[in-house]
């Protein structure tokens, strides 16, 4: 395949499913996470698996300029990257109030901050390509407000948004912007982000993350626009697009404030 992929947060989750998957259909793949650990282990994995070539970064995005410690990495290996895949991302559960500032910021600093940095980094050499594709991770949350997951939520809609609008200005270009949002799904996002309470309701709707990855991969190769993973969640995107705000906010508040 022309070009590598860059996954960030590619130690868990869907961003690991994603380059399992992309690493069967050929691609090599720069991998970024927190985690050495998880990162050695799995490009360990996929080089002796399919024989591909994998380059990895331990960077907590949190950090100011870590994208351009991204950006500095990928042009020291000298590679072409034609996959963008921006999954880095946590949440906070909790009322606004009650939660540390510092933990909020740092959240949007990874969710929005990060993200857009390494769109407008690397969008130089993604235009490089005969074909370039940039995948956002939102949510389901993108798409209405979410008492107990106010920053969350909106850190999702700034990312569907963004994706939007970015997609309308490279559309003339080698490059395809799209948007994945997944519902529930099986990566320990629920626990991580002190929801051990919802734990038990959650896993009666979660998907798992390799089928998200594929529906999400699959749509970024089709060049769709916005992509969400699941008949359930497709129809509560579609509910809260027909409901009046105030009625969406009130199930959304009664559902994860238990």
């Amino acid at each position: 395949m022309d070009g590598y992929a860059l996954i960030t947060g590619a130690g868990k989750g869907i961003g690991r499913e994603m380059a399992l998957q992309l690493a069967q259909k050929g691609y090599n793949l720069l991998l970024v996470s927190r985690s050495q650990g998880d990162l050695q282990s799995l490009a360990t994995q996929l080089i002796a698996d399919y024989k591909i070539n994998v380059e990895y970064l331990s960077v907590d995005l949190s950090v100011n300029a870590a994208a351009l410690t991204v950006l500095n990495w990928v042009n020291t290996i000298a590679v072409p990257v034609s996959i963008l895949i921006n999954n880095a991302g946590h949440g906070l559960w909790g009322d606004f109030e009650a939660l540390p500032l510092d933990g909020q910021t740092n959240m949007m600093q990874v969710n929005m901050n990060a993200l857009v940095e390494l769109s407008h980094l690397f969008i130089p050499l993604l235009k490089q390509q005969k074909q370039a594709n940039i995948l956002n991770i939102a949510s389901t949350a993108a798409y209405q407000a979410v008492p107990v997951l106010a920053v969350y939520s909106a850190t999702k809609a700034f990312v569907l948004s963004f994706s939007r609008a970015l997609r309308y200005e490279l559309k003339d270009t080698a490059i395809a912007v799209s948007c994945l949002s997944p519902g529930p799904t099986d990566t320990g996002f629920a626990k991580r982000a002190g929801m051990e309470a919802l734990a038990e309701l959650a896993e009666k709707f979660n998907m798992q993350a390799d089928d998200v990855a594929r529906i999400g991969l699959k749509g970024m190769f089709n060049k769709k626009a916005e992509i969400v993973p699941g008949f359930l969640n497709r129809l509560s995107v579609f509910g809260v697009r027909h409901i009046p705000k105030s009625f969406s906010e009130g199930i959304a508040a009664n559902l994860y404030k238990h």
